[in-house]
């Protein structure tokens, strides 16, 4: 199965979320979080701090990620692992062909209309909010 990570970075406060907005499918203009493809023998961490710093320009030394949960598509042939990490300073953000965008925490991240990923990514953020970031 191929594996992929999806990345919720919070600012140092939690009152924002980064969201990188689409400009091509999947998900066109829509918004959705960063990450992307894991390669064949990569760790799951490493490939979420590479993934980072290649679409945002933050480094290991500027956030935690902490691994929250999978989604398996078995359907699809896939894996999608998703992190979970707070901003532990301000940083410069470097895009890396997506623009990105600071999105206040309050959203309703549920509305298929403006965010990508079917609901999952209101899913997410609500299990963050409930149970707290996963393990490091």
């Amino acid at each position: 199965m191929q594996g992929y990570n999806c990345i919720l970075v919070y600012n140092r406060d939690r009152s924002e979320i980064l969201f990188c907005k689409r400009l091509n499918d999947p998900y066109e203009g829509m918004y959705n979080l960063v990450g992307g493809k894991i390669e064949p023998g990569e760790d799951g961490f490493h490939a979420a701090y590479r993934e980072l710093f290649e679409e945002t320009g933050i480094s290991r030394e500027d956030i935690t990620l902490y691994h929250m949960m999978d989604f398996t598509y078995y359907n699809q042939e896939c894996v999608v692992e998703v992190y979970v990490g707070m901003l532990t300073g301000d940083v410069e953000l470097r895009a890396e062909k997506h623009p990105l965008h600071w999105i206040s925490a309050k959203e309703d991240f549920f509305d298929l209309e403006k965010y990508a990923g079917e609901g999952n990514i209101g899913h997410m953020i609500q299990q963050v909010d409930i149970y707290g970031k996963g393990i490091c």
